[in-house]
């Protein structure tokens, strides 16, 4: 079946002018002088079987309190049989409203106030926030960079081991990493399970990104599947949001083995959270169900469009891009760009100087970078590389 990944979705202004029907984030935080490669936010229509799940649901009329169906619980474990490899059971699955709440429900209801809650650098900006908005205290470690252009970002272990304290209790891990793309080497991730263990810290693996590995033929292996020690102390989340293009209906579960860890994560979570999304949940049925063929066609254009980056890439003077072995998301080093030189921001010079948006790397805690998101059409990718080339091309 073939699928339209090549027409520009007008997301900005409605057909016949006039206020936009659909607000969007990425598409109104700025003018329209302005193309936006910035949040995470593919402009991609959904699958063709989430949309007609959708338009039955919406044909019922009633939007009520929902229910997690039993249909939905059986698909995901048939999801992760399939794609992972990893049995897991209904009665695992807490379905929440998006994966930043997780990750503050986890910090509430896993830790004391003053416990530390450990991430690594860069990362995911909300992950940075969950200690202090929570009561806690931020604990952060800094990745291993590159040793040399062209190679990955690394685990620094001797640095994750280095930041934990007596009373750190939480470890807010992401994998496949976002920012920089990473999928995790076993080595890595054994590593980080023996320090898990030692420590008796509690794990959050947002594993959001798991099903846009990029190179053919990688799987995704989640931690507590390779590391069954750790499924006693191991929170996963997933979520339908990222790879069919569906956060605006915030809908993700928390898949949790361990009866006690999951009866305290939805005691601490009890009351601080809605019922499910009725339409978000349709819509990850609908997505796991029947959405793979629609995403291995998806990995086949970002697969192109990750060439293409890289190949433009090349061609700026001092911009180094991260490996990309998954995501939509590029992790660009701007620092060493003869063009940005004695710029503060590197990506306020290039808003103002390319009309090109992307999101800060200081943000994520790592200034001189930028994140640069490919999750959209050729013609759309290609204007803004264009914009980005008179700016970086030397």
């Amino acid at each position: 079946m073939a699928f339209d990944f090549a027409t520009p979705v007008e997301r900005r202004h409605p057909v016949g002018g006039g206020a936009s029907q659909w607000p969007s984030q990425k598409w109104h935080r700025y003018g329209d002088e302005v193309l936006p490669l910035w949040v995470a936010d593919m402009d991609f229509v959904s699958p063709p079987a989430v949309l007609e799940a959708l338009h039955a649901r919406v044909g019922h009329g009633v939007f009520g309190y929902g229910l997690v169906p039993d249909s939905l619980r059986e698909t995901l474990c048939a999801w992760s049989e399939r794609h992972y490899g990893w049995t897991i059971e209904p009665g695992w699955q807490l379905w929440l409203p998006g994966v930043v709440p997780a990750l503050h429900l986890a910090s509430l209801a896993l830790t004391e106030p003053g416990d530390g809650v450990l991430t690594v650098t860069p990362i995911y900006p909300p992950f940075l926030r969950v200690a202090e908005r929570t009561g806690r205290t931020p604990q952060q470690a800094a990745l291993g960079e590159p040793a040399a252009p062209g190679e990955p970002w690394r685990l620094d272990l001797e640095a994750l081991e280095a930041a934990i304290t007596p009373r750190t209790r939480l470890l807010l891990w992401c994998h496949p990493h976002n920012p920089t793309g990473r999928v995790w080497d076993p080595q890595e991730l054994a590593g980080l399970a023996e320090l898990v263990t030692r420590h008796d810290l509690v794990v959050v693996s947002d594993e959001l990104h798991c099903d846009l590995l990029l190179d053919e033929g990688a799987r995704h292996l989640p931690l507590a599947a390779a590391f069954p020690e750790l499924a006693a102390r191991t929170l996963t989340l997933w979520a339908p949001s990222k790879t069919f293009n569906l956060a605006g209906l915030t809908t993700a579960c928390a898949v949790i083995s361990d009866a006690a860890l999951r009866r305290r994560f939805a005691a601490g979570a009890k009351g601080l959270t809605p019922d499910g999304n009725v339409l978000g949940l349709v819509a990850a049925e609908a997505a796991y169900a029947a959405g793979d063929p629609w995403r291995q066609a998806l990995l086949a254009v970002l697969r192109g469009h990750r060439q293409a980056l890289g190949e433009r890439v090349a061609r700026w003077p001092g911009v180094i891009m991260s490996p990309l072995e998954s995501t939509y998301l590029a992790w660009l080093d701007l620092r060493r760009a003869p063009a940005l030189a004695g710029e503060a921001s590197p990506r306020q010079a290039l808003l103002a100087r390319a009309g090109v948006a992307l999101s800060d790397g200081a943000d994520f805690g790592t200034p001189g970078f930028a994140r640069l998101n490919f999750g959209t059409t050729a013609t759309q990718l290609e204007a803004a590389l264009a914009r980005l080339d008179g700016v970086l091309g030397g």
